[in-house]
């Protein structure tokens, strides 16, 4: 059985003095930075002064998901070739999900595999993609067709980073955040459901984000390579991952975030009528969700496309689409299957409501 190894994760009340504790713990030779075009602007200023950050060699790749590609992370992997990175070199991801996706996967290839952490800069990266060991690009146009699992040393998650986000970034990340409460308990979604987002208790967030990290880690640690429970971190995904593979085809950006809440309307429309989640609670859900997320503009004609979208979902057995859905808070069903017709309402669900 393949033990993945343990990442830890590192709730930071001083960035600077939790980045050097990290970077101590792992022995190392060379150390290289990845950001992004934009995180090189707002989040590298931020530790570029720290003693520990003093012989860094820089690497960056373009912003947004578009960039999440084979070309990029040929980027990285020449460039750490010409930093003369060795097998005991160090990376360290600055930026968001697709930066730690994409540096995760370059870190875990280059030479079989080199040490990384990392500091995710926005809410989506902290509580979903910086943790838990999933790394991997697009390709194809479908969303994370190549990839391992492989854990960072360490994930610091520093609130700091938060107050640099728009409500759209913050918006895209607190869905994963209400995917956390849906599986876990009626308390943490009752508390994601009534959290105000335009009035920001920071605060306040950042203990939720701590909380919501930890339903990751106890699932991830039960399942490192989602061969049953961590496909509970899949409620809303199937359709969601549709939803950004149709919007990438027609070049027009969603958020994953965004994505993920319009996959929940419509698993959790197909969990009231396969395996009995409460209306009422489906009802509170998505009116928090129409309410900060707006629709995703589609029409009946895009169904089909949709569908054969989500043909290509990793968690399928063949050409059956599979879910995860719930049977009330907490009550996770895993590899739930639903009939093309019931799909096609759950989308008919989202745009009508």
């Amino acid at each position: 059985m393949y033990i993945m190894p343990r990442q830890e994760v590192i709730i930071s009340k001083n960035l600077e003095e939790s980045l050097t504790y990290a970077i101590e713990k792992c022995l190392h030779d060379r150390i290289f930075v990845l950001t992004d075009t934009t995180t090189l602007d707002l989040c590298w200023p931020l530790i570029k002064g720290y003693e520990c950050m003093k012989s860094a060699t820089m690497i960056t790749i373009g912003s947004t998901d578009e960039n999440k590609t084979l070309e990029s992370l040929t980027h990285v992997w020449k460039a750490l070739q010409d930093g003369r990175a060795t097998r005991h070199s160090l990376l360290v991801n600055l930026g968001g999900g697709m930066v730690t996706d994409l540096g995760g996967f370059a870190a875990s290839t280059f030479k079989r595999g080199i040490q990384y952490i990392n500091i995710p800069t926005t809410l989506l990266s902290q509580v979903d993609a910086s943790v838990g060991g999933k790394t991997g690009i697009n390709f194809g146009g479908l969303k994370n067709e190549i990839g391992v699992f492989n854990n960072s040393s360490s994930v610091i998650l520093d609130a700091h980073f938060l107050r640099t986000l728009d409500y759209q970034n913050i918006a895209s990340g607190y869905a994963e955040m209400l995917k956390h409460g849906l599986i876990s308990t009626t308390e943490r979604w009752a508390e994601c459901i009534n959290f105000d987002l335009d009035e920001i208790d920071y605060v306040k967030l950042t203990e939720m984000v701590a909380s919501s990290v930890s339903v990751k880690e106890k699932v991830v640690e039960e399942d490192p390579t989602e061969k049953g429970i961590r496909k509970a971190l899949n409620l809303g995904h199937t359709m969601g991952h549709s939803f950004e593979s149709l919007a990438m085809e027609e070049n027009r950006t969603v958020l994953h975030g965004y994505a993920v809440a319009w996959g929940l309307v419509c698993e959790l429309y197909l969990s009231v009528i396969l395996t009995g989640f409460p209306t009422d609670t489906m009802r509170q859900t998505v009116q928090f969700i129409r309410q900060t997320y707006g629709d995703f503009e589609f029409t009946c004609k895009q169904y089909e496309r949709l569908y054969e979208l989500m043909k290509h979902d990793k968690k399928n057995v063949g050409d059956t689409i599979n879910f995860t859905l719930l049977g009330g808070i907490g009550d996770i069903r895993l590899n739930q299957t639903a009939t093309k017709e019931q799909i096609f309402e759950a989308l008919d669900f989202l745009r009508e409501g």
